[in-house]
């Protein structure tokens, strides 16, 4: 989307009630309002049970492109889910169009942004199992084993065993 410069038109950023971000981007396009709640899957443990959930980018936040010329901004702040409009003084604070192209660009084919998945350890980094058979055991990250599973030098027994574990499992230590 093209925007032209001194025609009113911003992004901005409403902030939302807890866990109400699609209700009140829902709300916001009812009025007119064009909306972006950028969306991500995301990896939830629960129960011994590991499920992917779509989940906000940026939890209890969503934007809200407004043409300040023709739209009545205020009007955002009164709507259904919204907790407020962000603002900088008096005025809605504006968000350059070229950071939501950018997390648009990160979109893969179903809308979803992809994060990359860069390891958070380096090699040699002592960590913690958080979860699973081997919790609260101490060990050093060692690399990638693939998109979700890493490779841990873990003492056992008086010596280092090679273990390959879920990502999300590990804290540093």
């Amino acid at each position: 989307m093209n925007v032209t410069v001194g025609c009113g038109c911003d992004w901005h950023v409403v902030h939302t009630h807890a866990h109400a971000e699609a209700k009140a981007a829902h709300h916001l396009m009812r009025q007119g309002y064009q909306v972006y709640l950028p969306r991500y899957l995301k990896r939830r443990r629960h129960a011994r049970r590991v499920e992917t959930v779509c989940a906000p980018l940026f939890p209890r936040y969503c934007f809200v492109y407004v043409d300040r010329l023709v739209q009545r901004w205020r009007a955002i702040c009164s709507t259904v889910g919204v907790a407020h409009l962000v603002c900088n003084g008096d005025e809605p604070a504006a968000v350059p169009a070229l950071v939501i192209d950018e997390i648009r660009r990160r979109e893969d084919e179903r809308g979803f942004v992809r994060l990359d998945l860069a390891p958070r350890f380096a090699p040699g980094d002592k960590v913690r199992v958080v979860g699973g058979a081997l919790a609260d055991c101490l060990g050093l990250f060692q690399d990638m084993a693939d998109r979700e599973r890493v490779t841990v030098l873990i003492d056992l027994l008086g010596r280092k065993v090679k273990v390959t574990l879920d990502a999300a499992t590990l804290d540093a230590a």
